[in-house]
Order: C-alpha cells, then structure tokens, then sequence
C-alpha cells in the first residue's frame, strides 16, 4: 500500500491526513493557522505536521509518496497568486514545501480539492464530471472533468460565487453587483433573515432567535418548518436564486453531477429537493432526457484532505510532478 498526505489549509485550522491509494484517511491531525503571518513559518509548520502524523501512525515518513495542498486563493502552477485570508501573495508554496519536506508537491484551491474528493469518493463516486458548489460565507466552487480539476488558464477558474444571476444587482465584496453568492451564501440569508424580522414583529424568527443577534443560517428553516409566512417567502426566493445559479451551471457544462456543500446542504427536503425540481425545469434542461444529478455534498469536512491527497495521486500516477 502506498500512502500520501493531504493538507488542508483554513484560516482557522490546518488539517493535514495520511490517505492510502483507495482514498480513504489512515490518520490525521491538525494545527492553528495563526493567519496572518509569515509563508516561511506556516510551511515550517506544515512540515512539522506532516512529519508527525506519519510518526504517531508509525509510517516511515520516507515512505511518503508525496504531499498535496489544498489552499484558499487563486492557484497556478504551485504559487498562490492571492489569497486574502491568509494574505499570500505571489506566494511559491510547492517549492517552499518541496525544500522543506523533500517530497513532491502539488498545491491546489480549496473548493477545488473538495470538488475532486466528492467525485473521487463522495457525491459522485464514479462519475466522470462533477462541478461542487459550497454555500458558506461566500459560495465556493470546484469543477472536474474527465477526474481532473480545471482551473482555467490562469488558475482562477470555477469562481463560481461571482458569476452574475442579478444584472445591477447586491454589490458584492469582489467589487461586481448581483453576483451569485450575495443572493445565495449563508451570509446572505442571515441578512435577509435580519432585514424580515425587522420588518415583521409577528414572525416566528423571533421566537426561534430571541433576538437580532442570534440569527444563523438555520433559523429560516427551522420557522418555515412551522409554517411561519415571512420564513417560508424568504426559503422560496432563497432557493429560487440558487436555481438560477445551479441551471446556468448545468446548462453551461452538463456535468454528471452537481453538489451542494456546507452545512445548508443537510436540509433535503427543504433546500436540496425544491431546487432539484426548478433546476429540471429550466429552459433546455426539462426537454432532455438524462439529467445531471443535483444532491447534498458527502465528505464534508474531510473533503479538503482527501481531495488534496488525490490531486497529488493525479500528478504521480501521470508523472505530472
């Protein structure tokens, strides 16, 4: 059995696993990022844990294959040309881990890693094309082809929180208006939550939340399942724009399958099945006979680690490194 580590760098958290060849983690373990700070002390760390995961499962770091990174940002060709959260920028991230590990390298986005785990082992074993679409903060996006990420020519590929569903709409943080994902992110239906129960006192959302403050992305559907007006008009348009987003995707790109990540995802019956029905009812989309498969994401928060591991087995197993 070969094995190879997969990292996952978060602005809170750095994940990092031992990933055998079916995909699956033997062991793992984390540490704080700390962002921001130096791109020298964070690769000194991540060496450090990469080396000690493999010593508390008692594998030869020797034995390492090679190590894939998964990062916030823009990424091309081993460098994260920007990423905010960490504040990289123009940032050698595989030749900095190679000298410090000695192991090949392969450095891939974030949500691009997780789309590449879900269609490797999760949502879309089996299939040969998935595009992932993770509602958090903002909405994240990952597309593979043929098993492969694509990250466009200049690695910024699959931003798919800024295409536009709303022509002079919401203006977004990226500087654009009526981008996807200020119409559709977890963020943008807490404030929508927010701006309903201020403008209606009777609603369930204030039972629920108690107060303003304690919104989350969870209270519109834990009111809408009790029947509460002002949630359940919020829920219908919530979903409604994210069928527009999902049916550009899908008309654009006919993937196998389309998943829906973060924690939003675990609402079937109120998020996951509506939007399967207005996206097949879409334009060109309702006249065919097979459609892509719209479904809640599988891995979770082991998608980062997988997925990393498995850009990294890519590269190997093509001699790509």
């Amino acid at each position: 059995m070969k094995y190879y580590i997969g990292v996952d760098i978060g602005g809170t958290n750095i994940a990092a696993g031992i990933v055998d060849e079916k995909y699956a983690i033997v062991h793992s373990g984390s540490i704080k990022t700390i962002a921001p700070r130096s791109a020298e002390s964070i690769c000194d760390d991540i060496a450090k844990l990469c080396g000690k995961i493999a010593s508390d499962c008692g594998i030869s770091f020797s034995d390492i294959q090679g190590i894939g990174v998964a990062s916030p940002g823009i990424i091309k060709n081993g460098v994260v040309v920007f990423a905010k959260n960490l504040d990289f920028d123009n940032v050698p991230l595989k030749s900095m881990l190679e000298e410090r590990t000695g192991k090949h390298i392969a450095v891939c986005n974030d949500a691009n890693a997780a789309a590449l785990a879900e269609c490797m082992v999760g949502s879309g074993k089996g299939c040969g094309s998935l595009v992932a679409v993770t509602i958090g903060t903002g909405i994240g996006g990952g597309i593979v082809i043929n098993g492969r990420i694509f990250e466009g020519f200049n690695g910024a590929g699959a931003e798919i929180g800024h295409i536009v569903i709303v022509p002079d709409g919401r203006l977004c943080v990226c500087g654009n208006r009526g981008c996807f994902e200020t119409y559709c992110s977890a963020s943008a239906l807490i404030r929508d939550t927010k701006e309903a129960m201020m403008a209606n006192k009777n609603s369930a959302l204030w039972k629920i939340c108690g107060s303003i403050d304690r919104v989350d992305g969870k209270s519109v559907y834990d009111a809408a399942k009790l029947g509460d007006a002002t949630a359940e008009k919020l829920l219908d348009r919530f979903v409604r724009y994210l069928s527009i987003g999902v049916s550009n995707i899908v008309t654009l790109l006919q993937p196998d399958v389309v998943c829906i990540g973060g924690g939003m995802s675990e609402q079937e019956d109120a998020l996951i099945n509506p939007l399967v029905n207005l996206v097949n009812e879409t334009g060109i989309i309702k006249e065919l006979s097979q459609k892509t498969r719209i479904t809640a994401a599988a891995l979770y928060n082991e998608a980062g680690i997988i997925g990393a591991a498995a850009d990294i087995i890519g590269e190997m197993n093509n001699g790509l490194q």
